[in-house]
């Protein structure tokens, strides 16, 4: 019996799922258990459908690729993330890279391709899409003590103008905690009010692929 890796479509994009879901279908090795519309309905099914590889969308409205993903992998670390994008630039591949994603691929690449990226992932190593190389360079760490993922995630939340108790209920944590990492982000990035946390997102890119434009 051939061993099939399952796998789950995360795309706010119906026509995208379906036509990723299409072309896995043709391989005997994989098994698509969903196709999915947003990063909150990934978090609800994480469990019951335990899925090897999820194919996540980047930009998503509500609960986005980047936050997504670090709580699937806070759940479930042995799942790996492949991040769907439309760009291709150092600074978004980066980014998705530093919050835990395996691999990165673009939306518009040859069908073989995305088998590879799943192929590769499953095997325990990192996928770029054609191209990206050059991007695996973090983009956070700009000479200073570099940030957690979780404080990505939170200067992420953080810099898109939400409250510490918005940023609690989206990432399911308590207020003091968020509060707690906002005085580390701050201190590790010599930053000291709020205006300047959401300049230094748009700066470095962090707020690129989420709908928040600088």
């Amino acid at each position: 019996m051939t061993f099939q890796t399952r796998v789950v479509v995360v795309d706010d994009h119906p026509l995208v799922a379906e036509g990723i879901e299409a072309i896995l279908e043709s391989y005997d090795d994989i098994q698509v258990l969903a196709t999915l519309s947003s990063g909150q309905q990934m978090i609800d099914r994480l469990d019951d459908l335990a899925p090897d590889v999820i194919l996540m969308d980047l930009n998503m409205p509500g609960l986005n690729g980047l936050s997504a993903t670090e709580m699937i992998l806070e759940r479930r670390p042995q799942t790996r993330v492949l991040m769907l994008s439309m760009h291709d630039t150092p600074e978004y591949i980066s980014t998705a890279l530093g919050h835990g994603a395996m691999g990165y691929v673009l939306k518009d690449v040859p069908t073989e391709e995305i088998k590879r990226a799943i192929d590769t992932v499953m095997g325990g190593e990192r996928y770029l899409c054609t191209g990206a190389e050059g991007a695996l360079a973090p983009i956070l760490a700009g000479g200073r003590e570099q940030l957690t993922n979780r404080e990505q995630t939170i200067l992420l939340q953080l810099a898109q103008g939400r409250s510490n108790k918005e940023v609690a209920l989206v990432l399911d944590i308590s207020v003091r905690t968020v509060e707690t990492h906002r005085k580390n982000i701050k201190r590790k990035l010599g930053i000291s009010s709020t205006a300047g946390l959401t300049r230094y997102a748009l700066e470095h890119g962090v707020l690129q692929g989420t709908g928040v434009n600088s």
